[in-house]
């Protein structure tokens, strides 16, 4: 009762109208860019939807250290790393097909949106193959990127451990040097996605941890590689003991790991380890916001396609239908037709946001980098918590039905909930755009967005049917730059305050961005002929957007300006 089919049109769109991104690109044309996207889709519509349900209801089991995926798991990764997809975006000369990040942010939502679990056995190598890349010294490149490029290896990243949470400075994983130039890790890590598994024979674990004679805190961290099998095959000095039973993503193993004098290398420079695995952690969070269109998207679908079919009472838009019919499909209620338009607004203006932050990836001059930064926080919180909200908006569409297995929307709510927490959970995410990314840097690369919104806005205002879209959203230019001052002023003389706006501050920058992708696609889809239903679809879509924009911007608002009250203590 649960099916996926990958947006290609609207991907398209996106791609060719929406971000114009085959302009920037040298060795790559359009059609060529969407076959990669067409075999994407063949594959997570072939083979991992399929596994979803039955992958929920299996789990992971765990036995004296060994971990056993649910069944065709390890079937469809074989597949996977067979096409290639691993080094989809990763470098030719390492064994990669040299393809943009913005292909890779499509192919990640597909994966997302098809088996979210599966996809977290993947979902960290292209962080990882960066860290590497980055900070890894040559003769360790060597030896590990073409395992990650290849699907070979699985990586995962280790950080949290079970007195430390989202506080890293509190970590106590100890790292001893030895005379051959490696280390010994000794500690404990857990919720480790994919930290035992039987996918790939090696895993390839990222550890932090300090050094004999590091600071105390977060600037005494250092990151170190650490495999599960060494090269002559022996087992290193590390092993599971134990998988989380969760509410969530089940087929997806969640492991906590014991490093026992595990022998590992060091990554980067000594006590620098946070800016190394950051590399990392960045590519982390944007592919954890693009799970949050994933599930968006698997939700509107799926409730767009049982409001079709579901046959209740009359509904009163449909005067014309005749005495013996007692009852209509439930998508002609206004209710229902309101959930299923913020279904659709939401993903294909989070496809949008998400697209561009890849593209500017791709584009890597300072200024485009600045805006990327900027994005990832937002896109992270804010598209994770429109996954879940979305989800259980669609769910309320099956009523009844939706509470139960058979239905599996209930799977995407309880899927969709982990991604507002890992990653850095969506309060911190709140924290670093505000104080960090905004008021941290005199609002330099915010500066960035708001001309970006306006020039938007001004290209907007030059169309008829696009004019009053342009308005709104450079009136709301106006008031996201009117925001920060206040903030910045408030500050001063509170130095909590900033604090307790993030949330909605945060939050209020996601329904600018979703603004910005509506008046952006409502005049970018004149170029499509005027009998294509996606032009159409496309300027209805901005404008019920814009119909409802007034009340979303209020809420916010008024809570960022209640936030001046100080918040008593419990």
């Amino acid at each position: 009762m649960w099916s996926y089919q990958a947006p290609l049109r609207d991907m398209q769109f996106v791609l060719e109208h929406w971000l114009q991104a085959h302009d920037a690109w040298e060795a790559l044309d359009l059609p060529l860019a969407m076959h990669v996207l067409e075999e994407a889709a063949r594959f997570t519509q072939g083979v991992l939807a399929p596994l979803n349900s039955s992958g929920d209801r299996q789990g992971c089991r765990w036995q004296a250290g060994q971990v056993s995926t649910p069944d065709g798991f390890a079937e469809a990764y074989r597949a996977y790393a067979q096409g290639g997809w691993p080094g989809l975006a990763c470098a030719e000369a390492l064994g990669g097909q040299g393809l943009p990040q913005l292909l890779d942010a499509a192919l990640q939502e597909m994966l997302y949106a098809s088996n979210h679990a599966w996809a977290m056995y993947t979902g960290i190598a292209h962080g990882a193959y960066l860290c590497l890349k980055t900070h890894g010294e040559p003769w360790l490149q060597a030896r590990y990127l073409p395992a990650i490029v290849s699907g070979q290896a699985l990586p995962t990243m280790c950080l949290t451990e079970p007195q430390a949470g989202s506080d890293v400075g509190l970590l106590r994983c100890r790292a001893e040097p030895q005379a051959d130039g490696s280390y010994r890790l000794s500690g404990s890590k857990l919720f480790i996605s994919g930290g035992e598994h039987d996918l790939t024979a090696n895993i390839l674990h990222l550890v932090l941890a300090r050094l004999p004679d590091a600071p105390s805190g977060s600037r005494g961290l250092s990151l170190f590689l650490v495999p599960k099998l060494l090269d002559a095959g022996q087992v290193n000095g590390v092993r599971c003991d134990g998988i989380e039973h969760k509410m969530g993503i089940k087929g997806s193993a969640t492991c906590s790991l014991v490093f026992d004098a595990a022998q590992g290398w060091l990554i980067g420079d000594a006590n620098r380890g946070l800016a190394a695995m950051f590399v990392m952690m960045n590519s982390a969070r944007l592919h954890v916001g693009l799970q949050g269109l994933g599930h968006a998207e698997a939700a509107w679908q799926n409730a767009r396609q049982y409001a079709a079919e579901r046959v209740q009472m009359r509904a009163p838009s449909r005067p014309e239908a005749v005495a013996a019919q007692a009852a209509d499909p439930i998508h002609y209620h206004p209710a229902m037709r309101r959930v299923l338009l913020e279904l659709r607004t939401t993903s294909e203006g989070m496809r949008a946001i998400g697209y561009w932050a890849a593209h500017l990836l791709d584009q890597q001059d300072a200024s485009a980098v600045a805006l990327a930064q900027l994005l990832t926080p937002i896109i992270k919180a804010f598209f994770t918590e429109q996954g879940f909200r979305q989800a259980s908006n669609a769910l309320q569409v099956f009523g009844g039905y939706g509470y139960v297995a058979e239905f599996a929307i209930e799977q995407t709510l309880r899927d969709s909930r982990i991604a507002m927490i890992y990653e850095g959970s969506n309060e911190i995410q709140a924290n670093d755009l505000l104080l960090r990314k905004v008021l941290g840097d005199d609002g330099r690369a915010f500066g960035l967005l708001l001309d970006t919104l306006r020039a938007e806005a001004g290209q907007g205002a030059l169309y008829a049917e696009c004019a009053a879209f342009a308005e709104a959203l450079g009136n709301l230019c106006d008031s996201l730059a009117a925001t920060v001052s206040a903030l910045r002023e408030q500050a001063q003389e509170d130095r909590e305050y900033p604090y307790r706006a993030a949330p909605d501050f945060l939050q209020l920058c996601g329904v600018a961005l979703l603004a910005f992708a509506w008046a952006r696609a409502a005049r970018v889809s004149r170029a499509l002929p005027e009998d294509d239903p996606l032009r159409a679809a496309k300027l209805q879509s901005a404008g019920f957007f814009f119909d409802y924009l007034p009340a979303r911007l209020a809420q916010h608002l008024g809570a960022i300006d209640s936030a001046r009250a100080a918040l008593a203590f419990v």
